[in-house]
């Protein structure tokens, strides 16, 4: 076929900007160099969070929200401080994004079928001032369906463009190289890579049988970030959180390798922000896994208490769910690449939740019946089988035996149990009244304030040394790569800019790969719900502007 636009990766960005471009008249060609079951990318893995604002589901649990409410927090939590340069189109990215979320968003996902989840979730707490980082209201819309419920009328529409030839979709097609002329970006080349009948996120074979090279008006890399580039993560690592991690697993399957990053730069496409990425600090070895060092991130309640690997208790405000980021900064500074948390049966029931769409069967699967099992006695299954066969987890019938297997867990006796024991008694001798100096506990009661959290999500203030709430568990909590904030700049077309600021006639970049847009929407800190939100953001404006482009 003469294509008039090439997509390279068939992730959520990429399947959004192709769809936008068929739609609209345009020949596209789709390339990926992963096999046909991994449609969809990163995205179909995800728990399904998107950030809107002032929606529905908000207004009917109480939540009062606004885009100024909502821009005030993007601010503060974004930290930009590169205005002039490398901050110049993210800040512009993140302005048009808020208005999108606080605007056609919801409505534009609803005609594609979307539904959310009733109950809002509160992610990044914050918990400094007003201006400074952190969702003021909950903002976390989970979909009904999760990351597969959000890639499903996406993929559906890209294939039925296939079935009437307006996308030719090519998996194993590895782009090398992008194609110039004149300054201008005119095609691409590559490898051919051999069948392969790996699963979704298995690693796949990267013998080559072939080469390619095709022409055409625009290109659009749409391939993803750097998360299981362990070697690049180091190298980029800001000195603000700390030395790199020793030790990570991997929440991405392997193929997110950061390669079209450096094929972009190489082409004249300018990378920024490289300093700023997203790993998570609640990352669990996966008892059962599908890529190399799969992890599995903890989505915390605020009730668990953290502790460092020498058993020290993290200072305000890093509680479970508040600041991701600071509290990854506080961890990589004790000289250890893990931490803890103890906690009781009474939280794990009520506060833990684990990311990724295999790991919530009843949303994924959008079984009501499963659900509302939620609310029953008792760990959900997946946390169950964590506890059970899950390399992380201890449990014990009293804080003696406790600490004793979690020194045995660490290979080493960094706890002391008298010190853990203090710490512990110390902190359930502020559950007796309902105020308190310690901050964790006024946390956790303001969050009772909210009907949502309430209802499922922050368990009741209690002591965790009483047996009756218990037995004791301890986690061992390890760093979880996931996401790149920094990337391609490119303009509100999606046009990525050369070192000189010019837009590259013919190349474009859409999702995590241009850092959600303009090379770092989110600047040093998300306020989570925003990965998803960017790659379909980023895609279907790109795609638009393509579009008009060639009109």
């Amino acid at each position: 076929m003469g294509q008039d636009v090439i997509v390279v990766g068939a992730g959520l960005a990429g399947l959004v900007a192709a769809n936008e471009l068929a739609s609209s008249g345009k020949k596209v060609l789709l390339l990926d160099q992963e096999s046909e079951a991994s449609l969809g990318g990163q995205a179909w893995w995800s728990f399904g969070g998107l950030f809107l604002i002032d929606s529905p589901e908000q207004r009917r649990m109480g939540i009062k929200d606004s885009r100024d409410l909502a821009w005030q927090d993007w601010l503060g939590t974004a930290g930009f401080d590169r205005e002039q340069n490398e901050d110049y189109w993210a800040q512009r990215w993140a302005r048009a994004y808020v208005d999108f979320a606080s605007g056609e968003k919801r409505a534009w996902l609803r005609d594609l079928g979307i539904r959310f989840f009733p109950v809002v979730g509160w992610a990044e707490r914050g918990g400094y001032d007003a201006q400074g980082h952190g969702n003021s209201v909950p903002r976390f819309h989970i979909v009904w369906g999760t990351g597969p419920g959000i890639v499903a009328p996406f993929e559906q529409r890209v294939r039925d463009h296939i079935k009437t030839g307006m996308i030719e979709y090519l998996p194993r097609h590895r782009v090398d190289d992008l194609i110039t002329a004149n300054g201008a970006v005119t095609g691409v080349s590559g490898s051919v890579l051999e069948t392969d009948t790996s699963g979704r996120g298995e690693a796949s074979s990267r013998v080559i049988v072939g080469t390619f090279e095709f022409f055409t008006e625009a290109v659009v890399v749409a391939s993803g970030g750097i998360g299981a580039n362990f070697e690049l993560i180091r190298q980029n690592w800001p000195e603000r959180l700390g030395t790199p991690p020793e030790q990570m697993i991997s929440g991405v399957p392997e193929h997110v390798d950061g390669r079209m990053l450096m094929i972009t730069e190489r082409a004249g496409g300018r990378v920024v922000n490289r300093d700023r990425m997203w790993h998570y600090t609640e990352g669990i070895n996966n008892w059962n896994p599908v890529w190399k060092k799969h992890g599995i991130r903890i989505l915390p309640g605020p009730s668990s208490l953290w502790l460092d690997a020498e058993g020290n208790r993290f200072p305000a405000p890093n509680f479970p769910g508040f600041d991701t980021l600071g509290t990854l900064e506080a961890i990589q500074k004790t000289g250890y690449s893990y931490s803890w948390f103890i906690l009781t049966r009474k939280i794990i029931e009520r506060e833990f939740a684990l990311s990724g769409s295999e790991q919530n069967p009843d949303l994924t699967g959008k079984s009501i019946t499963k659900l509302l099992s939620r609310v029953l006695p008792g760990a959900t299954g997946p946390v169950k089988a964590f506890m059970e066969k899950g390399e992380d987890f201890v449990v014990a019938d009293n804080i003696h035996n406790l600490v004793i297997g979690m020194n045995r867990l660490a290979g080493r006796k960094l706890l002391d149990m008298e010190k853990v024991k203090r710490l512990v008694e110390a902190r359930d001798r502020e559950v007796t009244n309902a105020f308190t100096k310690d901050l964790q506990m006024t946390a956790i009661r303001g969050a009772r304030n909210y009907y949502g959290d309430k209802l499922i999500r922050v368990a009741a203030p209690h002591k965790l040394l009483d047996r009756k709430n218990g037995p004791l568990i301890a986690v061992r909590l390890n760093i979880l790569s996931r996401k790149t904030l920094g990337g391609l700049q490119t303009n509100l077309s999606g046009n990525v800019l050369n070192a000189q600021g010019e837009g590259i006639p013919g190349l474009y970049a859409a999702g995590e790969v241009s850092g959600f847009g303009g090379g770092g929407l989110h600047g040093y800190r998300s306020l989570e719900g925003t990965f998803l939100g960017g790659c379909l953001f980023t895609g279907r404006q790109t795609g638009r502007a393509i579009v008009e482009k060639l009109s």
